[in-house]
């Protein structure tokens, strides 16, 4: 379909094209150009906005960011947050008792234990302490590096979330919504803030070895954004980023000849189409050349000292375990990643819960400390944001067979706890409160909204205006939800 100037005198098929068009030819092109771009700025201040130097938007951050960078910690299945954060010693009391009607007051129940005739309370077998000089509660007999770095910590435990499933819970951590097809969070920053770096991606997704529920690439996927913004996938073994090694038989210098070639075949399709992707597509053949020197540099660990693998723990030299991955996630921190984001299955207890907490903990407890104090030791905590959390929480009554060592528990939307830590958080304290038996929020509800609402803020970036249009309709990360939890903000 021809353009509507197109065969009129004087017209130019690349700069006519309304996809590829300058401001400084509009400009000329246009009757009263200056009149009409002054009220179009008036009506919508990013009308001609382009990409800043680093690739993000203009006037992004909007504010000057305490955090440059974000570490997410994700851990998949729903954490019990009564075995690590919220210590609740009225449940020894009412254990094996029925929870009250007045807890459940009405909410729906999974699929997997609403025919259950008995709801009786499991109470937790593991040991509080309290730890830091905050005093902050937490399960230490299976958690003891992180009771180390607690005075850097801040325990939400008044998160909730709307999910009850795992699929869309995670998508709605990930993206705002709990249908598949926005973007991610690591992708709005990319777009926003752009990229802290040229040799590596801007968002780097990660996940562990071990098993659990299914992870989908499009939870690190840019949806509706061009698609230069969504997560690289970084794996274990012999070639971290699939397909970014030269195949048998080809060199470097082939491969740069053959690069140079499809990247003139691709100007020349530009050139006839304007299609804004075609340049993306130019740009990341580009960032996977150039990848192919940095990835094998960055993880290649044995330049590290004998003191971080002590820190991160003996896992640290497996590729594709957490620990590992913890340790890449510094070493990515330290070369400009903007949003690095770990995948951890395996905490999805409804049956077997001590045991598979213990698992767990093991694998995890001490990286995530380790990456901790392996930043601020180096002086990266300050401006380095690291969330760890699932995407729910389980539920204060048993699931299954219960005996005097053995217990599983639900998935429970309605009330779980994350923790937080550098990039401008306050250290050593808890922020919410639930009722007695952890089932209801009792103060200080924070939404997933509100979550990624705080995130964006920390990274000097005002949620409601880091939008983008699509279908008609200005989307946003935090829809049209969110405010920032400004009490555990330093």
């Amino acid at each position: 379909m021809n353009t509507p100037m197109e065969g009129c005198s004087g017209y130019n098929k690349l700069s006519d094209n309304p996809l590829t068009m300058t401001r400084r030819y509009f400009l000329g092109k246009a009757a009263k150009g200056l009149g009409t771009v002054a009220l179009g700025s008036l009506l919508n201040e990013r009308l001609f906005a382009t990409q800043s130097a680093n690739g993000g938007l203009p006037g992004f951050p909007n504010f000057a960011p305490k955090a440059k960078r974000v570490i997410y910690l994700f851990q998949s299945g729903g954490p019990p947050q009564m075995d690590l954060f919220d210590y609740k010693p009225y449940l020894d009391k009412v254990h094996n008792q029925e929870v009250p009607d007045s807890v459940f007051n009405g909410q729906r129940l999974t699929g997997m234990t609403a025919g259950q005739s008995s709801f009786p309370v499991a109470r937790s077998l593991f040991k509080f302490e309290r730890a830091g000089r905050g005093g902050v509660w937490l399960n230490t007999e299976v958690m003891p590096h992180l009771a180390k770095v607690m005075d850097e910590v801040c325990v939400i435990k008044s998160m909730h979330t709307e999910a009850i499933n795992h699929d869309p819970a995670i998508t709605f951590f990930q993206s705002g919504f709990q249908i598949a097809g926005r973007p991610s969070i690591g992708a709005w920053l990319s777009y926003g803030l752009g990229s802290l770096n040229e040799n590596l991606p801007a968002f780097v997704a990660m996940t562990s070895f071990n098993g659990g529920q299914p992870l989908y690439d499009r939870l690190w996927g840019a949806g509706f954004l061009p698609s230069k913004h969504q997560g690289v996938k970084f794996g274990g073994g012999k070639d971290p980023v699939l397909y970014l090694n030269n195949p048998d038989g080809m060199s470097s210098k082939l491969r740069r000849k053959t690069l140079d070639h499809i990247a003139a075949m691709n100007e020349m399709k530009f050139d006839d189409h304007g299609d804004p992707e075609i340049e993306t597509r130019i740009s990341q053949y580009e960032m996977a050349f150039r990848m192919q020197t940095s990835v094998p540099e960055l993880t290649d660990v044995s330049d590290e000292p004998e003191s971080v693998f002590d820190l991160y723990g003996k896992d640290a030299r497996t590729p594709g375990s957490y620990a590992n991955n913890c340790l890449l996630a510094r070493r990515l921190a330290e070369r400009g990643v903007r949003f690095i984001q770990l995948f951890h299955r395996g905490w999805d207890t409804h049956n077997n819960l001590p045991n598979q907490l213990k698992r767990q903990c093991a694998a995890t407890d001490q990286p995530s400390a380790a990456l901790i104090a392996d930043l601020k030791q180096r002086g990266m905590l300050e401006d380095t944001l690291v969330v760890w959390g699932g995407e729910f929480g389980r539920t204060v009554y048993n699931q299954g067979e219960m005996t005097a060592n053995n217990y599983g528990r639900d998935h429970h939307p309605r009330c779980f706890s994350m923790w937080m830590a550098g990039g401008g958080v306050k250290g050593g304290m808890s922020f919410g409160k639930t009722d007695d038996f952890s089932y209801n929020i009792a103060e200080n509800p924070v939404s997933v909204h509100d979550l990624h609402a705080t995130i964006l803020h920390l990274l000097g970036v005002d949620h409601k205006r880091l939008t983008f249009k699509f279908q008609g309709r200005h989307y946003r990360l935090t829809d049209v939800h969110g405010k920032v939890v400004k009490p555990i903000l330093v």
